[in-house]
């Protein structure tokens, strides 16, 4: 997106949100009244989220400590953050927001991550803490394509909550098949070499963002080459997990 684009559609989504101030709103899956926000509170509540998640790939676990399979293969990244579960109606919801130009709905799911972040933040000593947060980066045909990056228009809210500067070190330098069109035991393969780090990462603290984590394989990848250019340490946010049983 240029930089005219760019403040075009800044300009209109502070008129958006001005707009979602001032009229009563109308609940996204049941068209209930809700207020201001784009859920209401019974849609709202009814959301899947996660229960004792395993604090290195956010899937479920027994007791909330690291999964088995954490313990014997641990991922590049030291941990994953997700708000919610991608099932029904979280999926739509992303959806709408990826694939149909819904960016209202970028300001939903960086609110729900804000606070799964928040939490876990809170729990954890300063130096704990990433420093920089950084965009799963899309090709730029796809950029193109789309018009917009929703990880970034996610993380952009994210790191402004939480007080963390939003940058991009990292790019995507390679086409490939999106993923969702893969086997799940296709996926890493698929997304071998398809990043690069193009700004001076040494020693820093990440955290990655996305608006879902399958597999985890593109993140893996992302977060592989960051800890290859130097970055200390790479964390893993994401709005939405699926899990294991959705293959």
């Amino acid at each position: 997106m240029s930089n005219d684009a760019r403040k075009l559609f800044d300009c209109s989504a502070g008129v958006a949100g001005i707009a979602r101030l001032a009229l009563p709103q109308r609940c996204e899956l049941c068209v209930a009244s809700s207020g201001r926000e784009l859920l209401c509170r019974a849609c709202d509540a009814d959301l899947p989220h996660l229960a004792a998640p395993c604090p290195t790939c956010a899937l479920p676990a027994t007791t909330g400590a690291a999964c088995g399979a954490c313990l014997a293969h641990p991922p590049v990244w030291s941990r994953a953050i997700a708000a919610l579960v991608y099932t029904f109606p979280v999926d739509h919801l992303l959806q709408q927001l990826k694939y149909g130009g819904r960016l209202a709905l970028a300001d939903w799911a960086g609110g729900k991550l804000t606070t799964a972040v928040q939490a876990s933040l809170a729990s954890r000593a300063s130096h704990e803490r990433p420093g920089r947060v950084v965009a799963l980066p899309l090709s730029a045909s796809r950029q193109r394509e789309r018009g917009f990056n929703q990880a970034r228009e996610i993380a952009a809210g994210v790191a402004r909550a939480v007080g963390v500067p939003l940058v991009s070190p990292l790019a995507r330098i390679a086409e490939t098949t999106p993923q969702t069109a893969l086997a799940w035991s296709e996926r890493a393969k698929n997304v071998r070499g398809a990043f690069a780090v193009v700004a001076d990462v040494r020693g820093a603290r990440i955290a990655l963002v996305d608006d879902v984590m399958t597999t985890g394989a593109t993140l893996a990848e992302a977060a592989r080459t960051l800890i290859l250019a130097g970055a200390a340490d790479v964390e893993c946010w994401v709005v939405a997990r699926t899990l294991r049983d959705a293959e």
